[in-house]
């Protein structure tokens, strides 16, 4: 089976997702191509027969509606021959088109294909696009459907996280974040997006925090408290898990990922593909999987998929250098680390989505960026990226350096 190997990874800068962001003028179609212009620039891919553009869109509705991946390739230039496609799995979309990519070559059908994503949290709003899940009773009901946050508290609730516990992680994650960019370990993939006349609207994330500590975080009330009583989302949670007498509502905005803007992209071929086109790989895509968990508990399925796909590959945690999983809330990470008996030294060693953001279509194909960054920078060899999925599901991928 050919191996598809990663040539490069881009990504914009994550904005706040709200009107006073930097990246609110910026269009959804903006921000992709801000991110496969600058692949495109950096790998000379002009006149490339490029086979795909896969991007992640978690609300592909208005500006970001109608296929934007098309679009996108259309407007950054690469051809009318280069066709695109939009995918959806929630949080892990931007994972899932890195991996579609990835499989594309290897059941030797493309050769060279792009996956990335976009999300314009600022212009079109989370949730838009709808869904059954949330208010059709005939799936709601049976399956405990429950916002996310309910979710996260259930998870702390359920295996012990107090809300110390979480808060710790918030600042650990805003330090990392902070020191990462002090010391310029993001500036090797960051396409600066930039207005019509050229000058540059925005060149680093905005969302951080660098000044947050235990005491400004134990001044936020608990996001999910009120909402959940009131609309009795906490007896549905209890109904799911009765061995939970009460949830401890632990999890608030400076606990749980930002809403921001971002696209990102990274460039998948062919060995053949890349000698033909001069380009050097950076590593390879070793696996990839995906898998369904307990749609009430929701957040958890990084655990289950990890568990799958380091049997699939035949590899254990100790051969994994470094592990990015995506901080939709504190406890879901805190989770994954007690389900492994893993402390935090290789774990979002760079910060994650609580300090930089997460924009949900972009952020797995950001994490996978990141990724490669780190292990080059580092010197070592292996990682392992992994979300969490709204409805209960879970994406992860392992690449290994070149």
């Amino acid at each position: 089976m050919p191996e598809a190997y990663i040539y490069d990874a881009v990504r914009t800068p994550r904005g706040r997702g709200k009107p006073d962001g930097s990246l609110h003028e910026v269009s959804s179609l903006g921000l992709a191509v801000t991110a496969l212009s600058a692949l495109k620039e950096r790998n000379n891919l002009d006149g490339a027969p490029v086979d795909d553009v896969i991007l992640g869109c978690v609300d592909p509705v208005g500006e970001a509606g109608g296929d934007i991946a098309r679009a996108a390739a259309i407007s950054a230039g690469y051809g009318y021959g280069v066709p695109g496609v939009q995918i959806n799995r929630f949080c892990a979309s931007g994972l899932d088109s890195v991996n579609f990519a990835a499989a594309q070559i290897m059941s030797g059908q493309h050769e060279l294909t792009i996956g990335g994503g976009v999300e314009s949290m600022s212009r079109v709003g989370i949730g838009a696009s709808g869904g059954a899940w949330p208010v059709d009773p005939t799936i709601a009901i049976p399956s405990y459907f429950m916002p996310q946050g309910v979710s996260a508290d259930l998870i702390a609730t359920k295996y012990g996280f107090s809300r110390d516990d979480v808060d710790a992680y918030a600042v650990q994650s805003q330090q990392r974040a902070a020191r990462a960019w002090e010391e310029k370990r993001f500036a090797k993939s960051i396409a600066p997006v930039k207005d019509v006349n050229g000058l540059t609207i925005l060149d680093r994330d905005e969302h951080m925090r660098p000044a947050t500590d235990m005491q400004s975080l134990a001044a936020l009330k608990p996001s999910f408290a009120f909402f959940a009583e009131q609309a009795g989302f906490d007896a549905v949670a209890i109904q799911a898990h009765p061995d939970v007498e009460k949830l401890t509502h632990v999890h608030h905005a400076g606990n749980s990922s930002g809403i921001v803007d971002g696209a990102a992209a990274v460039l998948l071929g062919s060995r053949e593909a890349g000698e033909r086109h001069g380009l050097k790989p950076r590593a390879r895509v070793r696996a990839f999987a995906n898998i369904g968990s307990e749609p009430a508990l929701m957040l958890t399925g990084p655990v289950d998929v990890t568990k799958k796909l380091l049997a699939k590959a035949g590899m254990s945690l100790s051969d994994i250098d470094l592990i990015e999983v995506n901080e939709a809330f504190a406890a879901v990470v805190l989770r994954f680390m007690q389900a492994f008996g893993l402390d935090d030294s290789k774990v979002n060693v760079n910060g994650g989505a609580i300090a930089l953001g997460h924009p949900l279509g972009a952020t797995g194909a950001m994490l996978v960026g990141a990724a490669l960054d780190e292990l080059e920078r580092s010197g070592k060899s292996t990682a392992l990226v992994t979300l969490c999925i709204g409805a209960g599901m879970g994406t992860a991928t392992i690449i290994e350096r070149v």
